[in-house]
């Protein structure tokens, strides 16, 4: 249910500060949105909760998901725009406005030929070889649209360095991994190049240590860009200073924002809108559990500042909300410390089974990792446990593949990483991980039925020889082949061999809520009567996804959030300002 309007209402003169745009969060999404309103002769502000700007994105893997990018059109390749709705219509099942799909395909990548048009530090990449998601669909693409940027060395930043929100999992120094790197990493036993980027990985460490690189990839460089573009351009950033409130005039238009700065309460104007960007509310988990009630701890890998503070704030001036039962799903290891891993590869790889509590496979283990979480979350509400779930492997697929991050070649005691032809002792200790010399201890150990546990493994490995997974398809899509063993016919199957057994467990994490304010095709924020609520946009995970229930290919969620902070800040220039106020309030000597 939608919020009475709540926004605290104010006249034009009650400002102590007014700018053109206020841009609420520091993401990928707020710092293209400030970019783009700064280019366009706008006065921006950029206000950021935590003490940290990059938000989700400087966690994130940095894809960003653009068919028809300048970076891939440089490559001679451009997908046609129409298959592109075509096969978002798809994936979406209705539930996002053709028109909001339209604007995606349309602006994405005038978005990216902006920004590298912008600042010579926001260079963009493709290599293709990535697929779509959903590949095999109408309008998907095998070769993929994911654009990454290059690596960075983080002294470029100088005193930014220190306010960039880094992993809470930091990769020793020199450690770093491009996206093409971490396919060829993945296949350290299969294949020269494997090996080759251990050997890069290495020479990176020595050269950190002699020259005190400071190289970083994926998100961090893509939050790091951003951020020098930003300074290039003098957009002022004030850390550590929440939004707590949206400003409406008499009209209930949205004027200003209060934002807390320090110890006192500033009241910023904002003549064209404001544009929340401030993430979902990943890790409120009393709304979580009101919403999402399988969600049962923080298993979360969203910004640990993303409360929900702008989906609340816009709800209070009218908004109305869409898919809040929504994340984006991505199971999970969570180990005794609290720390979460990824589990991607691992479902890609040959030898291995994922069974629920009844001890039953129940979907495509390589399946993207959304369409996973809501076969866990669809399972659980059956009766049986689905989460968590386990994945079941061998000790020769153990020593033959990266699985939990441990690395399989010899016990190496100074190595970052596990190694060694065991699992290590603490996560056998810790119950994530379990072991035995037979199925039937295996199914003890995890509470799965021993019987069904037997025949599911008879079962997958009468289907692995054959080649074939006759139950859920596994390895007959292209995207499912990707981190899959490309030295075997199917990649994504093999049977398991002898003992022992391993068994991970699995949860249910996400990459962040993905439910929100409901938007138009302009990022406009709407009322429950599809009305316009003045001078509000919202963009990224503060708004509902363009994405509905699905994810189109690997940097589904920072494509959209840069694109409509894109389109949010062109919108906002082309308008009239919202009031014109005559004077400010000086309370706070500025």
């Amino acid at each position: 249910m939608t919020a009475e309007p709540l926004g605290i209402s104010v006249e034009p003169g009650e400002f102590d500060q007014v700018v053109d745009v206020l841009v609420v969060g520091s993401g990928g999404g707020g710092m293209t949105a400030a970019l783009s309103a700064d280019a366009a002769g706008l006065q921006t502000l950029v206000v950021e909760k935590s003490r940290y700007f990059g938000g989700s994105t400087a966690l994130s893997g940095g894809g960003i998901w653009v068919p028809g990018a300048p970076a891939q059109r440089r490559e001679g390749y451009s997908p046609p725009s129409e298959g592109v709705v075509e096969y978002l219509r798809q994936i979406t099942g209705g539930l996002v406005d053709e028109a909001r799909i339209r604007q995606y395909v349309h602006s994405a990548p005038q978005m990216l030929e902006f920004l590298e048009a912008l600042s010579p530090w926001l260079q963009f990449v493709w290599k293709p070889g990535y697929a779509d998601y959903y590949p095999e669909l109408p309008g998907g693409s095998e070769l993929g649209s994911t654009i990454n940027v290059p690596a960075i060395d983080l002294r470029a930043l100088g005193p930014d360095e220190q306010n960039l929100l880094k992993p809470l999992a930091l990769a020793p120094k020199g450690i770093w991994l491009g996206p093409k790197e971490l396919r060829s990493f993945y296949l350290i036993r299969q294949s020269w190049s494997g090996k080759g980027v251990l050997l890069k990985l290495t020479s990176r460490m020595i050269r950190a240590r002699v020259l005190g690189e400071r190289m970083a990839a994926i998100g961090q460089s893509l939050a790091a860009r951003l951020r020098l573009a930003m300074r290039e351009r003098e957009i002022p950033l004030w850390l550590g200073s929440p939004m707590t409130e949206l400003l409406t005039g008499a009209s209930g238009s949205v004027v200003g924002a209060l934002v807390q700065r320090g110890v006192a309460l500033q009241r910023i104007g904002a003549r064209r809108g404001v544009i929340l960007a401030s993430g979902g509310f990943d890790h409120d988990l009393v709304r979580r559990k009101e919403h999402q009630p399988v969600v049962d701890q923080d298993w979360s890998f969203g910004n640990p500042a993303a409360m929900g503070d702008g989906i609340r704030a816009g709800e209070k001036v009218g908004a109305a909300t869409e898919l809040l039962d929504e994340a984006w799903w991505f199971p999970a290891i969570q180990w005794p410390d609290g720390r979460m891993q990824f589990m991607l590869n691992e479902r890609m790889m040959p030898a291995q089974f994922i069974v629920n509590g009844a001890g039953k496979r129940f979907i495509n283990e390589a399946a993207p990792y959304m369409d996973f979480g809501h076969a866990m979350i669809e399972g659980q509400k059956s009766g049986v446990t689905h989460i968590p779930c386990w994945l079941i492997t061998d000790h020769r697929s153990f020593n033959r593949y990266v699985v939990g991050g441990h690395l399989p070649i010899p016990k190496i005691p100074w190595a970052p990483v596990p190694t060694g032809r065991k699992p290590p002792p603490a996560w056998l200790e810790s119950g994530v991980v379990m072991a035995a010399s037979n199925w039937d201890e295996l199914a003890t150990k995890i509470g799965v039925p021993t019987a069904q546990l037997r025949a599911t493994a008879t079962r997958f490995n009468e289907l692995a020889r054959k080649g074939h997974d006759d139950d859920f398809n596994r390895g007959d899509s292209v995207y499912d082949n990707y981190y899959g063993d490309p030295t075997l016919p199917n990649p994504n199957l093999s049977p398991l061999g002898g003992p022992p057994f391993y068994a991970f467990r699995i949860v249910l994490g996400d990459l962040g809520t993905s439910g929100g304010l409901r938007t138009d095709e302009y990022a406009r924020v709407l009322r429950p009567d599809h009305t316009v609520v003045g001078g509000l946009y919202a963009v990224g995970n503060t708004s509902a996804p363009v994405m509905g229930r699905s994810y189109a290919g690997a940097g589904a969620t920072i494509g959209p959030a840069m694109t409509f902070g894109f389109v949010a800040a062109k919108h906002a220039a082309a308008q009239q300002g919202t009031f014109r106020p005559t004077r400010t309030r000086n309370t706070h000597g500025r």
